[in-house]
């Protein structure tokens, strides 16, 4: 469609130029009749404008056939009317008729008609040209191994299930899948937004169309085809940029009541001026033209749909995949919002909050060393989450696992023991440090570290809290949103994590059928509720709530319950979303706004009200400032920005 309307604007604006010589009124007005004219030249006038006519005119011509099958006249209907009665107008006042050709008019319309629907379509493909940027990330072919070691080159649609390939530096990852063998780093840029290349290694799950970075790694298929990451991503933006918009309906609705103002009006306008005014009929036939020309719903059609367009691919962009148009909508009013904690606003899994040194004769990191060192021989989570939190280790000897207490080992000499609360108990071991209660109080779990038989310090650990959950809650609180937390887990972890991060209010000990009957509590207070969870565990909370955020849903998007899927397990792209959300809606009114108030404006001066005045539009001069209309409106949406 691009193509046709450039192509029709170049041919029909050659034309156009000789016409606008041929015509009397040019003529007169620079001053050049005598010069130009002679015998037949109003034929070939005809003749040219017949062309521009029924070749840059035949969109529009055609399209009043389908908007009237359609029984939903608009755009295409006025300007097919428009060209329509000035081109048959003209032809009978060259074969005969006293009065004014308007074949310059006409032309001139047609082409800048032909020039706004040109950048219309422009700006639409520009639009949605995130969905071709994502077809193009995937590979044709993948190395495949084969079972004798060797490698061969293989289109996608060959692979299944099990097979493995080989990724080579600098290659586009063919397939979803886990990597078996090899480390490297992997840009996912495209596909959720993630600035930073993300290091893989065996066991680490890979997407299709990511781009492999340094090292060479063997990778086993999981999906292909429409069960890939990239392909449920791609269908996703497609559905959203298709679906109806609320604010959608009113700019359809306004559209059809101004194209009946428009035909309505027109003839209004002419009839006043013969019967009433008794102005010549070429003059009033002119204003009648200007009416429904000006009175397009051109910018209004285009109103929403582009913002649509626009706010959708900057969504998919940036890992935000909308799925529900309508409830996307709905997010700019969100009075409250209910985060899922584990996974959500903590990381899901154990990690060291605090280190206590009891004595000076050692220090934090280093006690932290000795615990770690113990505790990397052992798989036990609480002993996984200290053996990660320490970048190195003393080397270790005689490990032993102390049944239900702990551990112990010879760790560079010294004898370290890891032990429980239990331990010290069991054996008459004292601890009077304050801070150990506060630790207590805050749900964390707390294991002690004695050396060579002393006490000499404690680590406490919990559900790490994501470091972005703070700056989410403060940014969502500043935007007038009430910020609450909803867990299985017991009050004082709940109140902990409620207390770091700035919570308004918080649910605990919630068991997993009972959360959507917390969201409807909150609900009967008259608040709008979004509900942010992982997808699966809180389905029946995302469904109950306004708005239903799945969030960390990584390869799993169609979380068939969530009306918003964040692909990246950051709590601030819930306020990305909402923030979207806001100046969508803001950037539809603003469209909608000047596409009708402009109509507001020039149509009286089309009809000719301010004739008296000497302020007077041409049809020419009315398609332009409808074409002017058309391109302030996409060049706003354009304009949209994703807010962080």
């Amino acid at each position: 469609m691009v193509a046709d309307f450039r192509k029709r604007f170049w041919i029909s604006l050659a034309v156009t130029l000789p016409i606008l010589v041929l015509s009397p009124m040019i003529q007169s007005f620079l001053g050049i009749r005598e010069a130009v004219t002679f015998t037949g030249d109003r034929y070939l006038l005809w003749t040219l404008s017949s062309v521009v006519f029924l070749y840059g005119g035949w969109p529009f011509l055609k399209g009043i056939f389908r908007e009237l099958a359609d029984k939903r006249p608009a755009m295409m209907t006025l300007i097919a009317v428009a060209i329509a009665t000035a081109y048959v107008y003209s032809s009978i006042v060259v074969f005969g008729l006293e009065g004014k050709v308007l074949f310059w008019e006409l032309a001139t319309l047609i082409d800048i008609m032909l020039l706004g629907h040109w950048i219309e379509m422009r700006s639409v493909m520009g639009a949605s040209r995130a969905l071709e940027e994502l077809a193009k990330l995937m590979p044709s072919e993948a190395h495949q191994l084969m079972p004798d070691g060797s490698t061969r080159d293989v289109p996608l649609d060959q692979l299944g299930t099990g097979d493995r390939v080989l990724i080579k530096p600098g290659e586009k990852i063919p397939v979803d899948g886990d990597v078996v063998e090899g480390q490297t780093s992997v840009n996912e840029a495209m596909l959720t937004g993630e600035s930073r290349p993300v290091s893989k290694q065996p066991g680490d799950r890979v997407l299709g169309g990511a781009i492999n970075g340094e090292g060479s790694v063997t990778v086993e298929v999981k999906k292909t085809g429409e069960e890939s990451f990239l392909s449920q991503v791609i269908d996703l933006v497609r559905q959203a940029q298709e679906s109806k918009s609320k604010t959608q309906g009113l700019a359809n609705r306004a559209a059809l009541w101004l194209t009946i103002t428009a035909l309505g009006g027109g003839i209004l306008t002419i009839v006043i001026w013969l019967a009433i005014v008794r102005a010549d009929f070429d003059f009033a036939l002119e204003r009648m033209v200007t009416v429904m020309v000006i009175a397009c719903p051109h910018a209004l059609g285009l109103a929403v749909p582009l913002v649509v367009a626009v706010s959708t691919a900057l969504a998919a962009g940036s890992g935000l995949l909308i799925r529900n148009r309508a409830a996307f909508e709905r997010a700019r009013n969100i009075q409250a919002i209910i985060f899922d904690k584990t996974g959500t606003l903590t990381q899901g899994k154990f990690g060291v909050t605090d280190t206590i040194v009891f004595r000076d004769d050692l220090e934090e990191g280093e006690l932290l060393k000795y615990a770690a060192s113990v505790e990397s021989r052992s798989e036990h989570p609480i002993a996984q989450g200290i053996a990660s939190s320490s970048g190195e280790t003393f080397k270790v000897e005689g490990f032993k696992a102390i049944p239900g207490k702990g551990a112990e080992a010879t760790v560079a000499g010294k004898d370290v023991k890891v032990v429980s609360p239990g331990y010290l108990r069991e054996n008459n071991i004292p601890v009077e440090d304050e801070r150990i209660q506060q630790l207590g109080s805050q749900g964390k779990t707390v294991v002690f570290v004695m050396i060579d038989g002393g006490l000499k310090g404690a680590v406490a650990l919990a559900d790490i809290i994501r470091p972005e959950s703070k700056q989410a809650i403060s940014r969502l609180k500043e935007m007038g949103i009430r910020c609450m937390m909803l867990t299985g887990d017991n009050r004082l972890v709940a109140r902990w994590v409620s207390d770091e991060i700035g919570l308004d209010e918080y649910f605990a000990e919630v068991l997993p059928q009972e959360k959507a009957e917390k969201v409807k509590e909150v609900q009967s207070r008259r608040l709008i509720v979004a509900m942010t969870g992982d997808g699966v565990n809180d389905a029946p909370a995302l469904a109950q709530a306004d708005v239903g955020i799945a969030i960390g849903a990584g390869t799993d998007v169609a979380v068939e319950t969530a009306d918003i899927v964040l692909v990246k397990s950051n709590p601030v792209d819930v306020v990305s979303i909402l923030g979207l959300s806001r100046a969508t809606y803001r950037k539809m009114v603003q469209n909608l706004i000047w596409a009708t108030g402009y109509n507001a404006f020039a149509l009286p001066l089309a009809a000719g009200v301010f004739y008296q005045s000497g302020i007077i539009l041409t049809p020419a001069v009315g398609a332009i400032l409808m074409g002017l209309s058309t391109v302030i409106v996409a060049v706003n949406a354009r304009f949209l920005k994703i807010v962080r």
